[in-house]
């Protein structure tokens, strides 16, 4: 069963790019790829319960359960040794991710306070768009009276996309908010 997103992409999306940027093969026409979703914890150093609170939200708010990413390196100054847990990490592919972005776009970014669209310098260079969350309560999935913490993630949408400028006009056409 294909989501909403994929149906629009496949109907009015696909059409659109390949007539707007004269693609000759639909192919070539630029597609999401994957959403990496990410939460770093610093503070998962005094307390380890906090980790355990971001895993189950970052779960319920992906549907898929996260993977717990430890430190690299020792860092003296933060009391950080090798191999603490720090983090926690969900790659979205497929359904999964189609369903997520539309979340994204059409439940979670207009609940963000003073909201005045993203901005359009967050691309990589490859056509890949990041954007940073301040709070995780702004997804309808979470219970704001169970929320302990206010926690921050990052957003990173991977595109097949060569360019910036296509990459854009890719997620602008599957209703990304830009700043105009």
């Amino acid at each position: 069963m294909a989501t909403r997103l994929r149906a629009r992409y496949e109907s009015e999306v696909l059409p659109k790019l390949i007539k707007d940027m004269s693609y000759s093969n639909r192919f070539q026409v630029p597609r999401l790829d994957k959403i990496v979703v990410n939460i770093g914890l610093g503070e998962a150093i005094q307390n380890a319960k906090l980790l355990d609170v971001a895993v189950a939200e970052l779960g319920t708010i992906t549907g898929q359960k996260p993977v717990v990413t430890k430190a690299k390196k020792a860092i003296a100054n933060f009391k950080l040794r090798a191999g603490m847990p720090i983090g926690c990490v969900v790659t979205l592919r497929g359904d999964r991710m189609y369903e997520f972005f539309d979340r994204l776009v059409n439940a979670a970014l207009p609940r963000v306070r003073d909201f005045k669209g993203l901005s359009d310098r967050s691309f990589d260079g490859r056509g890949n768009y990041a954007v940073g969350l301040r709070e995780q309560i702004i997804f309808p999935e979470i219970d704001l009276d169970k929320v302990e913490k206010v926690i921050g993630m990052t957003v990173c949408i991977n595109t097949t996309a060569k360019t910036d400028a296509e990459g854009r006009a890719l997620l602008q056409a599957l209703g990304m908010p830009f700043r105009s």
